[in-house]
């Protein structure tokens, strides 16, 4: 019998590899990890990452982007091409004072970056992050690993009943016992013909288990001979009926996930169904735990674990499908990047936790202020956040962010070490474009980027178009 792997609390806990070549950096993030219970390694070098890679895999990699012989972004290059460290994610570590390339470092795989000096509650956030991530996947790679065994096993079975067709008919009782005790929900169908075009009309129930019954909330014995099913199939999924006659007129199995509400509860269910004589036989599995998990996985893939907005990744995957969607259209797509005014000074004088306070209030107020389905409002990075407009026009993307500077002013959060208000601000940069083939959308967030740049050296507290 297959064994499946399990994992262990020591494996959920977290191997991170932490690569710098400045040893006080090095010491301060091993001592701040271990010191939340995790297991370091260290490398001095890419070259030495590398190798300490290649004997154990770690979870998660802190990888410092100026480093000499090979930089941060050669070594994540390498990982990434590499199908045994492709999965591996990189949290780039950057110095304040340093140019980094934003848009480089998640080019070539970083999924996150963090910068020097190091913020304790920011490291331990991200890094928790990414790693609950990791484990989710394992989770989930276990689960469908039990799948496909419990798969193997349930068309066995399958495969046992056909070959005992012959005794279903004849040992009702054996077979209402086997029924019976099955965590599965089962039933026996016959199908009901036009007695002049001989078409499947509807199936008659010949067999079912309780736990089939509870699904149409009446007793096994109450079903036995009643046409019920259609209305039902009808009711909940009206494209599988013509699939299950497809079942027993061409006697090919039919398998798939469907979900409907029971009870207010939304449930998932997988089931096979096989050709039985003039009928069909169904067996169904409940697979609403499963499904919950692969749901949680998504949402720590796709939202931001401060601010609860988008995030990165979601942001770049949006744009790159919006810009495919309008080089086809022809019709315009704007960017607003927006970045919170002196917000370091914010978080020296108010705190780290005020400061964490403050990006979710922001975030919030982004997204209680885009109104149309279509738009959407990321975390960008840090205090940064960015603001995608399908078919909107110049126009169009400067009335958003009036209304967006307007919003946070009402909010009037205070920020005494502000340079040009005693309130929280933000700059913005506003670019827009009619996506074609031959450009692609970086030089969009380049340009918006830039404006926001600009504002910047304006004042700030504005907005600049570019």
């Amino acid at each position: 019998m297959n064994q499946i792997t399990t994992i262990s609390e020591e494996t959920l806990a977290g191997t991170i590899l932490i690569v710098d070549d400045q040893l006080p950096n090095l010491k301060i993030l091993a001592n701040l990890l271990k010191n939340n219970n995790y297991k370091v390694k260290k490398a001095l070098d890419g070259e030495s990452a590398l190798i300490s890679i290649n004997k154990e895999i770690p979870d998660l990699i802190l990888l410092d982007i100026k480093m000499p012989d090979l930089d941060g972004y050669e070594v994540c290059n390498k990982l990434k091409f590499n199908p045994k460290t492709k999965e591996i994610p990189i949290i780039f570590i950057s110095a304040l004072n340093e140019v980094f390339d934003k848009v480089k470092a998640f080019e070539v795989g970083g999924i996150d970056y963090i910068t020097k000096p190091f913020q304790e509650e920011e490291v331990l956030a991200r890094v928790k992050s990414q790693l609950t991530i990791q484990n989710q996947k394992k989770l989930l790679e276990i689960e469908r690993n039990k799948l496909i065994l419990e798969r193997k096993n349930l068309k066995q079975e399958i495969k046992q009943r056909k070959e005992t067709e012959a005794i279903l008919y004849q040992s009702r009782a054996l077979i209402s016992g086997i029924l019976t005790s099955s965590l599965d929900a089962i039933a026996a169908l016959e199908a009901v013909r036009n007695p002049r075009t001989a078409e499947i009309m509807d199936f008659r129930c010949l067999v079912i288990n309780p736990i089939m019954a509870r699904v149409f909330n009446q007793e096994p014995e109450d079903l036995i001979g009643k046409l019920v099913f259609k209305r039902f199939i009808y009711k909940n999924n009206p494209n599988l009926f013509p699939k299950f006659i497809e079942v027993v007129e061409t006697g090919k199995s039919l398998e798939q996930d469907f979900n409907y509400y029971y009870q207010e509860e939304r449930k998932w269910y997988h089931f096979i169904a096989v050709k039985l004589g003039d009928g069909f036989a169904i067996t169904v599995r409940d697979i609403t735990v499963r499904k919950h998990l692969e749901l949680k996985l998504k949402n720590l893939a796709t939202k931001d674990g401060l601010t609860g907005i988008c995030n990165r990744r979601t942001f770049d995957e949006t744009i790159r499908k919006e810009w495919k969607l309008f080089q086809r259209e022809k019709t315009p797509l704007s960017l607003i990047i927006c970045d919170l005014d002196y917000f370091g000074f914010y978080n020296n004088f108010y705190g780290h936790q005020m400061g964490d306070d403050c990006l979710k209030k922001v975030a919030q107020i982004m997204e209680d202020t885009i109104q149309r389905p279509g738009d959407l409002v990321a975390r960008f990075g840090g205090e940064e956040f960015a603001i995608i407009l399908p078919q909107t026009d110049q126009h169009g993307a400067i009335t958003v962010a009036k209304r967006i500077q307007e919003a946070i002013r009402l909010q009037a959060i205070p920020h005494e070490q502000s340079k040009v208000s005693d309130i929280v601000s933000v700059s913005m940069g506003i670019a827009t474009m009619i996506p074609i083939a031959e450009s692609n959308p970086d030089i969009l967030i380049k340009r918006a980027d830039q404006a926001l740049y600009s504002a910047k050296n304006q004042g700030r507290d504005r907005y600049f178009i570019l």
